[in-house]
């Protein structure tokens, strides 16, 4: 394991959240500084577009310990995430959201775990506070449905927030994928993993940056990431639609013979168009988000672009995370 002066990286993805980001800074300093140990926070501004990056670079002009990554436009939560992990020196690297859902404090339980043995903390939220009954019932139904769709054991009832030993790091830096799923993937990589549980608060200010298109996309990318049981939903659709001619057919027979209806061919075709239709086009949509993933990882763009740093020795240079 690559050892490195700084014994942890603390990565804060953050988009317009200048109501927050400086009581983000005071519970995350407060936290780390009483460990008595070496450590960075990194925030990875995401194409805010509010005053984030100024108070930012305010907060690393203050203390040497605090590094800025801007993004050269917004490219999503899970690359700024990607971003931060790629750019930090930490022996632990510690991804947390500024909004303070996820206490800074649990971050010290995780350490110990670490420091047990384990390569990978991740937090496990026994409750959820300050979220809507929508929200709640989504989020859970969601982590159970991929569970249930993929080989991989991908915890339940946990976000981003967790702690990763710097050769998990180092393995996640490898992996290619553009529509990332950051909790998937460390899942994927594998090694000794433990969960801590905590209760996740209200947002200390601002708003979600989470709203409910951005949410379908997040769960679209973890379950075309981990799971191709949809593109098999094409048999399951043809049986069904063949299936069910069969019984149409059988039910029009029926009533010709024994009622004086007679056997309404029209009726069954329209229905067997309409259902055959329907089914068509839900096989093709779930075709096409794969497809749109083959071709997002074909063109060979870099996964995100950072246009301006603060804190780090090359601050000036424009850095492009390649594959």
């Amino acid at each position: 394991m690559r050892k490195s002066g700084i014994q942890y990286s603390i990565v804060v993805p953050v988009y317009n959240e200048e109501l927050v980001i400086g009581e983000t800074y005071k519970r995350l300093k407060k936290v780390m500084d009483s460990t008595e140990e070496t450590y960075e926070i990194i925030f990875v501004n995401d194409g805010s577009k509010d005053g984030t990056v100024e108070i930012a670079k305010t907060i690393c002009d203050m203390d040497s310990n605090i590094k800025l990554l801007s993004f050269s436009r917004n490219f999503g939560h899970q690359l700024a995430i990607s971003a931060g992990m790629d750019n930090s020196s930490g022996n632990a690297v510690v991804v947390i959201d500024a909004d303070l859902q996820d206490p800074p404090e649990v971050i010290l339980k995780m350490i110990e775990k670490w420091k047990e043995g384990y390569d990978v903390v991740y937090g496990k939220r026994a409750k959820r506070n300050g979220e809507t009954f929508f929200k709640k019932f989504t989020a859970k139904a969601f982590y159970r449905i991929l569970k249930s769709m993929t080989d991989i054991d991908i915890p339940v009832d946990t976000g981003d927030f967790r702690l990763i030993d710097r050769k998990v790091c180092d393995k996640l830096k490898s992996l290619p994928e553009h529509n990332r799923y950051v909790r998937g993937l460390v899942s994927w990589v594998g090694y000794k993993q433990i969960g801590v549980e905590f209760i996740r608060k209200e947002r200390f200010a601002g708003e979600t940056k989470y709203p409910l298109k951005k949410m379908i996309k997040f769960a679209s990318d973890g379950i075309a990431s981990f799971s191709y049981k949809p593109l098999k939903f094409a048999n399951y659709v043809g049986g069904t639609i063949s299936a069910f001619s069969v019984l149409f057919a059988i039910i029009e027979i029926f009533k010709g013979i024994f009622t004086k209806s007679g056997i309404s061919g029209m009726s069954l075709v329209i229905d067997l168009i309409f259902f055959l239709i329907g089914g068509l086009f839900i096989t093709l949509g779930i075709m096409g988000e794969y497809l749109s993933r083959m071709a997002d990882e074909a063109k060979g763009r870099p996964l995100y672009i950072i246009g301006e740093k603060a804190g780090f020795e090359d601050e000036n240079k424009m850095l492009i995370r390649k594959i």
